[in-house]
């Protein structure tokens, strides 16, 4: 049975980009270390700490799959068609592009992308079926505050940047989350300018 797990890098007040989407000084720890850190399948590389790579890496290989919301899709253009990890990208949208082209070399049939408009529940359990006993990892916003309302995440990771951006994007976009309990952190690593940090949901 896949973990399914919302993950997304944060602000220390809960933004995951400024009102107009950018992400400011939250990414700079992807490239402050000497030691590399692969995703994209191997396309994309960056550069931090050990600690950060000893704890970033094999969670990114156990992912089977990602689902994202349409608007982060529109913004990274699905990432031209190439998972930042796993096998497959499930996107919850109202509506599927048609005029989608991931890049010259990628076309939208060949790009291991799929689209579902029949609501958080079900764009969770086809990336589940497909991750097997893997990690499903759910961007953060509004479809991870949607799942975490659903009682559909089973734990929450944050990569928490030492940054106060005042106004933004929050985790949970804009989805009413309920009261919900957390277990103690089991993962609690310092990194060169990050906390990573990752609680169970308490079931």
């Amino acid at each position: 049975m896949a973990t399914v797990v919302t993950h997304a890098v944060v602000s220390l007040d809960g933004f995951i980009a400024r009102p107009d989407d950018s992400v400011g000084p939250l990414f700079d720890w992807y490239e402050n270390g000497d030691t590399v850190l692969v995703g994209g399948q191997g396309q994309w590389t960056f550069h931090v700490s050990r600690t950060s790579a000893e704890y970033c890496q094999p969670w990114w290989d156990a992912c089977g799959a990602i689902v994202m919301g349409r608007r982060l899709f529109d913004l990274t253009n699905g990432w031209n068609g190439v998972p930042s990890v796993g096998d497959r990208v499930f996107v919850l949208t109202h509506e599927a592009p048609t005029d989608w082209v991931p890049s010259d070399s990628l076309s939208a049939e060949d790009a291991p992308f799929t689209f579902v408009t029949t609501g958080v529940e079900d764009v969770i359990a086809r990336a589940c079926d497909l991750a097997g006993d893997r990690v499903v990892a759910v961007c953060a916003g509004d479809v991870a505050g949607q799942a975490v309302a659903a009682g559909l995440v089973d734990e929450i990771a944050m990569d928490i940047a030492p940054v106060l951006l005042g106004e933004g994007k929050r985790y949970f976009g804009e989805a009413v989350v309920p009261e919900t309990l957390l277990e103690d952190p089991d993962v609690v690593i310092r990194g060169d300018r990050v906390l990573h940090l990752r609680h169970r949901v308490r079931r």
